[in-house]
């Protein structure tokens, strides 16, 4: 469980030293690097500056950062062999399913992977001034969704899934943004919301109708079953930092990575073994860029699961320096079969298609109604 790693990741932080030592060798990165990052303002853009910096102090290595908006524009530039690293969210888990965006002809399943990925978490939200006190409690209530938001509902699915609810179960209000979505909860407009602990708007939530987390302890093995069975990048975490929540008050929620260093399969195992150890040796030159950049430790960014596999220079890394352990391979070594039956699938269904006549612009839902027989 991500709790239990991101414990057992402190420990390993204060061996670093004597791992260092035990694996000495020089750090080997290109002159210059171009990493693909979310765009000017967010999180992921000033942690992967924070990090360039850092390599660049240290090993005069230059960071050229290409921020997009969008999942796509992010994902391009390393498809297309213009970037090589990319500061990824949840869009490498739909790349690598085909799904969404990736679903179009030209995309396709992406052999992805992940170097790290910064422990996050994300959970529902209810008000004080309603009588919701777990996610059960739900059923039939007004829940927020965004519209065009993959990972958002991603998010909403797997926690409805941990009280055994679906979709279809709650009353689904629809806004234009994520924005727009938060301030509809704090008008009052709908009475639940996934939201990350730290979001800032929040604290007006807090002042104004209250505040309660809609708990997913780990404890609860069924629950967790059914998170799972959802999607497979969530992990239990309990949250002792964010809005309405503190050390004697914390919040069990979905653990998940955000941001994810990301690159592709056939990136040199050597360049990404590099990389990550020059990012575990500069850690002290970032480590206080922001609140919550600390948890780039390689103790807690480097365990499963996450959004895509492990790169295999990244697992010799991180398996030297005891990070990685049985569990994580296991985890591992299961989504890696799930790209390749994805794969398998779309190649068989590009097939059938272009035998059927299939247009391009029908390719999309002939691929959901395909992919639901062969996979799901």
């Amino acid at each position: 469980m991500l709790y239990s790693k991101i414990i057992r990741g402190a420990a390993i932080a204060a061996l670093g030293l004597a791992a260092q030592a035990a694996f000495a060798q020089d750090v080997t990165l290109p002159r210059a690097m171009v990493w693909t990052s979310y765009d000017l303002g967010s999180t992921g853009y000033a942690e992967a500056s924070a990090m360039a910096d850092a390599l660049d102090k240290k090993y005069g290595t230059t960071v050229r950062l290409t921020p997009s908006g969008t999942a796509i524009g992010r994902m391009l530039p390393l498809a297309r062999g213009r970037a090589t690293f990319g500061f990824m969210g949840n869009e490498i888990f739909f790349a690598s399913e085909a799904g969404f965006e990736f679903a179009a002809p030209d995309w396709g399943p992406q052999d992805v992977r992940v170097l790290l990925g910064r422990p996050a978490a994300v959970g529902l939200i209810t008000g004080e001034d309603t009588n919701i006190q777990s996610i059960q409690d739900l059923k039939g209530r007004k829940v927020g969704f965004v519209q065009a938001s993959p990972s958002t509902l991603m998010n909403t699915k797997a926690a409805l899934a941990f009280g055994g609810l679906t979709v279809d179960d709650v009353e689904e209000v629809i806004y234009p943004g994520y924005g727009a979505m938060v301030q509809g909860f704090i008008s009052g407009e709908i009475d639940a919301v996934p939201v990350t602990p730290t979001v800032s708007a929040l604290r007006e939530a807090e002042g104004g109708r209250g505040v309660r987390w809609l708990d997913m302890p780990g404890s609860d093995a069924a629950g967790w079953e059914r998170v799972r069975a959802s999607s497979s990048v969530f992990s239990p975490v309990s949250m002792t930092v964010g809005v309405s929540i503190s050390e004697e008050d914390p919040a069990d929620l979905l653990g998940y990575r955000y941001p994810q260093l990301t690159t592709y399969a056939a990136t040199d195992d050597d360049e990404v073994y590099n990389f990550v150890k020059a990012l575990d040796e500069s850690f002290d030159l970032y480590k206080d860029a922001n609140k919550v950049i600390g948890r780039w430790n390689v103790g807690d960014a480097g365990t499963s699961p996450a959004g895509a596999p492990f790169h295999p220079g990244a697992v010799k890394y991180l398996r030297e320096i005891g990070v990685w352990d049985a569990e994580d391979d296991a985890w591992n070594e299961a989504r890696i079969a799930r790209i390749e039956a994805v794969k398998t699938a779309w190649a068989a269904a590009r097939e059938k298609a272009e035998a059927d006549g299939v247009s391009d612009a029908d390719w999309p839902d002939f691929w959901q109604a395909y992919r639901a027989e062969a996979l799901d």
